[in-house]
């Protein structure tokens, strides 16, 4: 999935993460609600989606987070 380097980038900036698996659940990472927020924000403005909260709520790892906005692009 060509996206997932750039999610985990964004999470590890916005999460302040030193490194993080594409598959590893960035909440057990260390990353906690108020960086969530900071990272669904800039899903947003990198991918031009919008991420329902519900959606990005499920969605706990870069690759799920690059699924989730392959089907949003996808409409």
């Amino acid at each position: 999935m060509e996206n997932v380097d750039k999610i985990v980038g964004i999470i590890t900036r916005a999460g302040e993460l030193e490194t993080l698996a594409p598959d590893q659940d960035f909440y057990h990472a260390g990353v906690d609600s108020m960086k969530a927020m900071d990272i669904m924000l800039d899903l947003e403005t990198e991918f031009d989606v919008t991420v329902p909260d519900e959606q990005f709520i499920q969605a706990r790892t870069a690759v799920q987070l690059g699924e989730m906005i392959e089907r949003l692009r996808a409409g």
